[in-house]
């Protein structure tokens, strides 16, 4: 699977497990919500910088969007 995709998997199974919307968690990170929305469909690509921005706002290690197995 393209990593992109991945990430933007990982991304929206982490902030629905949080209860959050797409906008709480672009809040809370900083980040645009069209963005957000941009990395869970896989069309971004994100730097590391905004990964660990997601990764904090959604109370993961970075390493977890990564994650092939969709484990935390």
């Amino acid at each position: 699977m393209d990593i992109r995709r991945r990430v933007g998997l990982n991304t929206r199974k982490f902030r629905e497990e949080r209860d959050l919307s797409q906008e709480e968690l672009a809040f809370e990170s900083g980040i645009h919500r069209t963005y957000i929305s941009g990395v869970e469909r896989g069309v971004r690509n994100p730097t590391v910088t905004v990964l660990q921005r997601i990764a904090k706002a959604l109370k993961v290690p970075v390493a977890a969007l990564l994650d092939e197995s969709g484990r935390k």
